[in-house]
C-alpha cells in the first residue's frame, strides 16, 4: 500500500517525463535486437506481437501476466458498467452525438452539457460490489471515459470530467477504494477516440462529421500524448486495473497500440489489455454474441459481426491453440441506463449465454447501465441475483472450466475441469432418458451437481444413456457432473 500512495502523487511533470521514458524504453537496445522470437511465440504472419517483445525483455514480468491470464480465464464472469451524464437523458452513451437520430431527442449541445446537473447522490460502490458478488461475478470493468470524452476520474489533464460536475467527487477512485475492500478485482474501460479533445479532431465541426478521428491532422501526436497520460494515471494513481479495456472503433493502427501496450506491461506486467487498440492483445472481444465455434489463435475475434466468425474452425482445438475471449453483453438493449429500453433479457437467457460462452472456453461480461441517480435499476439487479442463485449452486460447472468435448448440443452445452465433463441441460429430455454422444472417455461416475444424486447410465455403441428424473431440476440448465477416467 505504501507503494501505490507514492504513485497516486505523481506530479504532472512526472507522469509527462514517464509516458516519455516508457516510449523511449520501446526503441532501447533490447526492442532493436535483430534476433528473432522463438518460433512457437511467433503468430501465423511470422511478424513477433509486442508481447512477444516483451516477453523476450523481461521473463519475470512475462510470468505475472501468465499467471493473471490465468486467473482470468478461471474467473469467467464480470460485470461491465457503462455510465455517465447521458443517464440523465436516458440516451446511448456517446453515439447520440457521433451517429445522431430521432429516437434520442438529444441536440450535441445538449449532450456535451449534461454533466453540468450530473449528481448521482445515491452512489454506493459498495453496493454495487456486493451485487456482483451475489451474482456470481468475480470482477468489474467500469467505464472510466467513454467516446464522448467525459472522465469518470479527476484527470489532471481535462476539465471534461466528474469532479466538475456537481456531484465532485470522483467515481473510480470510490469504486476502486471499495473493490479493495471487498477483494474484488477492477478493470478500466478506456476509449481511445475522444469527441472533446481538439487533437483528436477539429471541434469547430460537428461531431458526426469527423467521429472517426483526424490522423493526419499535426495536432494528432499530442493527442496520442494525452490518451497515454491518461492511460497512466489510471494505472499510477488508481488501485492497480487487473485489465485496461480499450474500445478503438475503426482503423485502431492510428492509435500506435504498440508503445501503449509496451507502456503498460513496464507500469503494470499483470494488467490485461484486450484486442481493440490495434494490436493482439491478451483476448478477443465479440460484442452481443458467443462465437458459433471454439475461438482459437489468429482467429480476429471483436465487435458485433458475425461474418468475422467464419475463419473459426470447427471442431476442438488443442488448449495450445484456444484463444483467450471474453463476449460482452447488455440485459436490455442498451449499454448505459435508459428508462425507455424496457426489452430485458431473462434470467434463463443470460444463463444459458454464461454457459455457452464457458463451453467455448470464454468469459462472460455482462453490462449494466446504473441510473443517474447512481442506483442499478431493479430489473437489473433481480436478473444479476437470479444468475447468482444458480451459480451457488452450479459454479463448479463455470469456474476453472475450459471448452467441452461435446459443441452445441441441441439440448445444452458441455463444460470440462480436469476428469470431469459437466453436462448443461438446457432442454429436458421427455421419457426420462438422455442420450449422450460419445465423450471419447470411460465413464465412471454420473450425478446431479446440485445435491449430488447419482443417475444409473449405461455406454452403447453411440455414447451413453444417462436416466434422469422426470422434471429439471432447473428450469434455465440442470447440470450433470460426468466422471471420466
Amino acid at each position: 500500500m505504501g507503494d501505490r500512495s507514492k504513485q497516486w502523487n505523481l506530479s504532472r511533470r512526472a507522469l509527462l517525463r514517464a509516458v516519455g521514458a516508457g516510449t523511449a524504453a520501446a526503441f532501447s537496445s533490447e526492442s532493436l535486437s535483430s534476433s528473432p522470437a522463438p518460433a512457437h511465440q511467433q503468430p501465423a504472419d511470422d511478424h513477433p506481437s509486442c508481447w512477444d517483445e516483451v516477453n523476450d525483455v523481461d521473463a519475470a514480468r512475462a510470468r505475472q501476466w501468465e499467471r493473471r491470464m490465468a486467473w482470468f480465464n478461471e474467473a469467467k464472469f464480470g460485470m461491465f458498467i457503462h455510465w455517465g451524464p447521458c443517464s440523465l437523458a436516458s440516451v446511448e452513451i456517446s453515439w447520440p452525438i457521433m451517429r445522431p437520430a430521432r429516437k434520442w431527442h438529444i441536440t450535441q449541445e445538449e449532450y456535451v452539457n449534461l454533466y453540468k446537473r450530473f449528481n448521482p447522490v445515491k452512489y454506493d460502490p459498495d453496493a454495487w460490489v456486493e451485487l456482483a458478488r451475489q451474482a456470481g461475478q468475480r470482477y468489474m470493468v467500469l467505464v472510466t471515459k467513454h467516446h464522448d470524452g467525459f472522465c469518470m476520474f479527476d484527470s489532471t489533464f481535462t476539465d471534461y470530467k466528474i469532479t466538475n460536475s456537481p456531484y465532485k467527487k470522483d467515481i473510480v477512485r470510490l469504486l476502486g477504494d471499495a473493490c479493495q475492500r471487498h477483494g474484488m478485482p477492477l478493470g478500466y474501460y478506456y476509449s481511445p477516440p475522444d469527441m472533446h479533445h481538439p487533437d483528436y479532431r477539429d471541434t469547430t465541426k460537428l461531431v458526426k462529421e469527423n467521429w472517426e478521428g483526424e490522423p493526419t491532422r499535426h495536432q494528432w501526436p499530442n493527442y496520442l500524448q494525452y490518451m497515454q497520460l491518461q492511460v497512466r494515471e489510471l494505472i499510477c494513481r488508481y488501485p492497480t486495473p487487473f485489465v485496461l479495456w480499450f474500445d478503438g472503433l475503426g482503423h485502431q493502427e492510428k492509435y500506435d497500440g504498440y508503445h501503449v501496450v509496451r507502456m503498460i506491461r513496464e507500469l503494470s506486467p499483470a494488467t490485461l489489455v484486450n484486442n481493440r487498440i490495434g494490436v493482439p492483445g491478451d483476448f478477443g472481444t465479440p460484442e452481443q454474441v458467443v462465437p458459433r465455434s471454439i475461438p482459437v489463435k489468429g482467429a480476429a475475434i471483436q465487435g458485433i459481426g458475425r461474418s468475422q466468425q467464419k475463419e473459426l474452425p470447427t471442431g476442438l482445438p488443442n488448449q495450445e491453440e484456444l484463444l483467450h475471449w471474453e463476449t460482452c453483453m447488455t440485459i436490455n438493449n442498451t449499454w448505459a441506463y435508459n428508462k425507455n429500453d424496457r426489452s430485458f433479457k431473462s434470467t434463463e437467457y443470460l444463463i444459458q449465454t454464461l454457459v455457452d460462452a464457458a463451453s467455448k472456453g470464454g468469459n462472460f461480461l455482462l453490462n449494466v447501465g446504473p441510473t443517474p441517480e447512481g442506483t442499478i435499476q431493479p430489473e437489473f439487479q433481480e436478473r444479476l441475483r437470479g444468475i447468482g442463485r444458480w451459480m451457488k449452486n452450479n459454479g463448479d460447472s463455470i469456474y476453472g472450466t475450459t471448452f467441452g468435448p461435446l459443441q452445441n448440443l441441441p439440448y445444452g452445452r458441455t463444460t470440462a475441469k480436469g476428469d470431469m465433463v459437466y453436462l448443461h441441460v438446457f432442454d429436458w429430455p421427455a421419457g426420462q432418458k438422455l442420450m449422450v454422444p460419445d465423450l471419447n472417455a470411460r465413464v465412471l461416475d454420473v450425478q446431479m451437481l446440485d445435491g449430488g444424486k447419482r443417475l444409473e447410465f449405461i455406454p452403447n455403441a453411440s455414447g451413453l444413456t444417462i436416466k434422469v428424473p422426470a422434471r429439471a431440476q432447473d428450469q434455465a440448465d440442470t447440470v450433470l457432473a460426468i466422471k471420466t477416467g
